[in-house]
């Protein structure tokens, strides 16, 4: 049935949502689970989204694009019930292409309709047993942007620039990776003007750059309103084992920009939230080229943090992500060091916060030194490094290390791929600088800034570039600090030098 009108009645069933969620999850062949990116939504957060939601027209048309089973259109529903006014009457279009999701969602279709009528307010459920991708270019080509709200928890999976629905949705005029911006960025398209959107979904579009058109495409077409952030990076879809930090977003279509409210709670159960409010200039900063999407932290402002206003570029500094892609130069790589070879380093080459090199590893220690590998290689000196990527619940993103000359007298270093190498034009840094920069990005008030815009676990060259550091004269006598310290290094110890009101 590929658009079929539903107005039977049937008891509403909303306490054993998610046991009918856990049963239709459990018949879904996890191969085809992960093609599609599927995750459903747990009730609280459905409940939680649907009451986000201001406006109550008297005739509401409602989006669920990606709707499984149909709990976000059941928790509208019902947000619909308690707040429409008199009369009023609710045309709620779901699509979904999984034939199983789509026989629960038409009995759910069905178990929806028996309050709303028993109420004497109108429903309407519309089923689309269709792509919702293929299917958006063209209701908005044919002037179709008459959906008041839109509720959405679209499939998460990265889309190739050869793919079918990178070419729908660049005919829609959405340049996109993600099937998810993909959905949201199409709901955006056919709302009515002033309509609300609500979604939850990956954080990982708020920067980088491979998003970047897509939140130009959002913002200038929608205003945020609302976001929500999960302080757990699993919690929203713990079921599911979802690796995504999720945040949930209200937009307004066509809206000029306003205050947002940033609420936070640590996990699914939301029983903990704390909301405030801040300009929109916090969120998107007028002067960001990259239109980074910014969500300060619930925690108060750090004394001092305020004043580390400097980028990389104005203090003469740059970060690459490690030249060496080890894989392409297989041939040159050496398990253990010989004279006519560069040390190769890695993550694992850091331990405690200081560089073991060599060792026992099924990853090389060296690379021989030939035209081809010299490249690639930097010339000895310190260096300050980051790891590109975090465990899925580790305390910090940001790891940062100091790469001592006197612990590797070699005349040129080779640093992996998965490495942040900070570096003055592709030379080594003084030390008192090298060893400051790494006590900056070590410390918790940096952690708190490279969180406002990044939520993902890759800490990318491009998000070190766009996070704001101490002047030269502030990193030099961090460094001065570490180099003269008796003892360890510890994370109090650096939070007290970094987090002390300046002039002190």
């Amino acid at each position: 049935m590929g658009n079929s009108l539903i107005r039977r009645s049937a008891a509403r069933l909303g306490e054993t949502i998610d046991a009918r969620r856990a049963e239709a999850a459990s018949r879904l062949d996890p191969r085809e689970r992960s093609r599609l990116g599927q995750f459903m939504t747990p009730t609280a957060i459905a409940d939680f989204m649907a009451a986000l939601f201001t406006q109550w027209p008297q005739h509401t048309v409602l989006l669920d694009p990606g709707a499984g089973i149909g709990s976000l259109t059941e928790a509208f529903a019902e947000e619909f019930r308690k707040r429409a006014p008199r009369g009023a009457t609710l045309e709620a279009h779901t699509y979904e292409i999984d034939p199983i999701l789509l026989a629960y969602l038409r009995r759910h279709m069905s178990d929806i309709a028996t309050p709303i009528i028993d109420q004497g307010l109108g429903f309407e459920g519309f089923v689309h047993d269709r792509d919702f991708v293929a299917e958006a270019p063209f209701l908005g080509g044919m002037g179709a942007r008459r959906f008041t709200h839109a509720i959405l928890n679209p499939p998460y999976k990265k889309i190739a620039t050869t793919s079918a629905h990178r070419r729908l949705a660049r005919a829609a005029g959405l340049e996109t990776v993600n099937l998810y911006s993909a959905f949201l960025g199409l709901a955006i398209t056919l709302m009515a003007e002033g309509g609300e959107i609500v979604a939850i979904v990956p954080r990982s579009f708020c920067n980088g750059v491979y998003f970047e058109p897509f939140r130009r495409y959002l913002l200038e077409r929608a205003a945020i309103r609302h976001i929500h952030v999960f302080d757990s990076r699993t919690s929203a879809f713990r079921d599911d084992a979802v690796l995504q930090e999720n945040i949930i977003l209200r937009l307004v279509r066509g809206a000029r920009p306003g205050p947002v409210t940033l609420s936070f709670s640590r996990d699914a159960s939301l029983q903990d939230l704390v909301s405030r409010e801040v300009p929109f200039t916090e969120v998107v900063h007028p002067d960001d080229a990259r239109v980074f999407i910014r969500i300060p932290s619930g925690a108060p402002e750090v004394p001092g943090t305020g004043t580390f206003q400097h980028t990389l570029a104005e203090l003469g500094l740059t970060v690459s992500t490690g030249p060496v892609v080890d894989f392409r130069v297989r041939a040159h790589t050496l398990p253990n060091p010989r004279e006519d070879a560069a040390p190769l380093l890695y993550a694992h080459h850091f331990r405690d916060g200081h560089l073991v090199w060599p060792v026992t590893h099924k990853k090389p220690n060296a690379l021989a030194l030939t035209p081809e590998t010299r490249k690639a290689l930097l010339p000895r000196g310190f260096y300050t490094l980051t790891r590109r990527f975090s465990s899925k619940e580790e305390r910090r993103r940001l790891v940062a290390f100091v790469v001592d000359p006197a612990d590797l007298p070699h005349p040129l270093y080779g640093f992996e791929n998965h490495l942040n190498v900070f570096h003055a034009n592709k030379a080594g840094l003084s030390e008192d600088l090298a060893r400051g920069l790494a006590v900056y990005l070590n410390s918790s008030a940096a952690e708190r800034a490279f969180r406002v815009f990044s939520g993902h676990t890759q800490v990318n060259a491009g998000d070190l570039r766009a996070l704001r550091y101490p002047d030269r004269a502030t990193l030099a006598a961090y460094g001065r600090w570490a180099r003269g310290s008796t003892l360890p290094l510890t994370q109090d110890a650096i939070d007290a030098l970094v987090e002390r009101p300046r002039g002190r």
